[in-house]
């Protein structure tokens, strides 16, 4: 497996692989890999030729009083992660290389996919995803690129980018990978303390109420909603920062739900770690 620093080595590189008629896959990430991660990038080898992480934690996608500084790092373990998943180029610029002195640019997509939901609660978080996301797209210059269902929003809004812009990228989502108690894998389950585990488990299991309310043949989502929230505050130390159930499509929230409909969450676990998961409420056959 090769590690390559700058977008200079990386485009050279790709370049080189479209000579030879390869196809490329890829996998961004910020890194700290889980089966979550490992999951994505065998996806990746399935699909093309040869496949390429990405492992940059993004400082644009975080806000002034976020996580960024304390992210959970592990260059060396993610090295031997991605190298056992069978990953022919890991990506690990730095910050000066990927957002370079004078750098004014940035990408947003406009509209209710940014504004709702996570888009509400963190300012700006989709405006550096998008742009991170333009630029290693440029760098990389993949054919297909596999993004995790848990971030089911980030993945509503690089399909519109790649649509709109016509990066000719085909983006495929995996669906959740989940720890066998139901909690989504996520980088920032490290963060959970052991008295923190059963709140974290209030979203998937939130999930499944709301699936077994639906199939009782409760449709209205305001009395779902009040159901699955005092659900999650039953558990010790949580808060809510939103339930919503919302069209896959639009992510505009709906009154009664149907089999497009998802359910997104995003909870504060003991006022530390704030969680997110998702799931179609009415299960597919």
């Amino acid at each position: 497996m090769k590690i390559l620093r700058t977008p200079q080595e990386m485009t050279a590189w790709s370049t080189e692989q479209a000579v030879l008629n390869k196809t490329i896959g890829f996998v961004p990430t910020m890194g700290f890999f889980h089966d979550g991660h490992l999951a994505l990038m065998q996806r990746a080898r399935e699909l093309a030729d040869l496949v390429v992480v990405s492992l940059f934690v993004n400082p644009t996608q975080f806000g002034p009083q976020e996580d960024l500084a304390a992210y959970p790092r592990h260059f060396d373990h993610d090295q031997e992660l991605a190298a056992s998943a069978g990953v022919d180029v890991l990506f690990a610029p730095t910050s000066e290389e990927m957002y370079p002195p004078g750098a004014t640019t940035t990408v947003t997509v406009k509209g209710d996919l940014s504004n709702r939901l996570c888009g509400a609660s963190r300012p700006g978080h989709f405006a550096g995803v998008a742009t991170v996301v333009t630029k290693l797209f440029n760098i990389v210059r993949p054919d297909l690129a596999v993004f995790g269902k848990k971030d089911f929003q980030q993945l509503a809004i690089i399909r519109r980018m790649t649509l709109d812009l016509h990066f000719g990228v085909e983006i495929i989502g995996h669906p959740t990978v989940r720890e066998k108690d139901g909690l989504a894998m996520s980088s920032r389950n490290a963060y959970l303390e052991d008295e923190d585990r059963e709140a974290a488990l209030s979203l998937s299991r939130s999930l499944e109420l709301a699936r077994t309310m639906v199939a009782n043949g409760e449709r209205d989502a305001p009395s779902l909603t009040v159901a699955v929230k005092q659900f999650i505050l039953s558990f010790s130390g949580t808060a809510v920062d939103y339930i919503s159930f919302v069209d896959q499509f639009t992510l505009a929230p709906v009154a009664e739900v149907n089999k497009d409909t998802v359910l997104a969450l995003a909870v504060k676990i003991n006022d530390r770690v704030r969680l997110i998961d998702n799931g179609f409420v009415i299960t597919k056959s």
